[in-house]
């Protein structure tokens, strides 16, 4: 796979630039957009931590809003980056059948294509980072590799569930039912350790345990907890792997079942 992804590597550009063009074609606010999805997950976690901070009759703590900030951006490009992969395939069926080329493409095309809004959005958050004086320290070499751990169990999945949902189309509506009812599950606009001896439930997700870790490492200046970091990168390249093979088994007969 990676030959072919080397020997193709124009193609997934091409196709990611694609993505990303359409994705912004006639867009009034332009890459604005990027950041306008993170920006409401934000609002909606504040609104959540402020009723919280209402029932409990405590003040809501303002390093609180910073990690629902900093937590949304990777929940957020992973629920798109999902969201567009699954249909990457079937929306693409004049390609996946009359056109040869290793369709893996098509996904990761799509998933990087988000990572690019990802990188926007991120930049944005940087600023307002140091605008409101988070700081910087030593823990912050660990988010390259936290990153690295988020994209590749996104791509993996993306690749098992592209594939599933041109066999069968109940997929997407699957997936669209788990990511909406999924931030619930998932410590985003909330800390895992709340949920005091059930933490260990909620950090099972590999996602929920990657964005705990980059709250650690940002916000809180902390090393990640090494068990969970180390579970989330085993996880997330099993899933990569895993979401490849079954790929590449299957890749044969897209053509004759899309």
């Amino acid at each position: 796979m990676f030959g072919d992804l080397i020997k193709y590597r124009d193609l997934l550009f091409m196709l990611t630039l694609r993505d990303i063009k359409i994705r912004y074609k006639q867009a009034v606010m332009g890459f604005f957009w990027a950041i306008f999805m993170p920006i409401m997950a934000v609002l909606a976690g504040v609104l959540v931590k402020k009723a919280i901070a209402v029932v409990s009759g405590k003040p809501m703590d303002f390093a609180g809003v910073i990690s629902i900030s900093v937590k949304v951006l990777p929940w957020t490009f992973f629920i798109s980056s999902i969201r567009f992969a699954v249909q990457s395939l079937v929306g693409n069926a004049n390609l996946v059948t009359k056109v040869y080329f290793p369709k893996e493409v098509l996904p990761l095309s799509s998933t990087i294509a988000c990572l690019f809004d990802f990188l926007i959005a991120g930049l944005a958050l940087s600023v307002m980072l140091v605008f409101v004086k988070v700081g910087v320290s030593i823990h912050l070499f660990w988010l390259p590799v936290i990153i690295l751990f988020l994209v590749l169990f996104t791509a993996g999945l993306s690749l098992l569930l592209s594939s599933a949902n041109l066999f069968f189309r109940d997929v997407k509506y699957v997936v669209e039912v788990i990511l909406m009812f999924g931030i619930f599950f998932t410590p985003v606009f909330y800390e895992a350790s709340i949920f005091g001896k059930w933490k260990a439930l909620l950090l099972l997700n590999p996602v929920g345990s990657l964005l705990e870790s980059i709250n650690k490492v940002v916000v809180l200046h902390q090393t990640p907890d090494a068990p969970w970091l180390i579970y989330a990168g085993a996880t997330s390249l099993l899933t990569f792997f895993i979401g490849m093979m079954i790929f590449q088994k299957n890749e044969p007969y897209f053509a004759e079942n899309i």
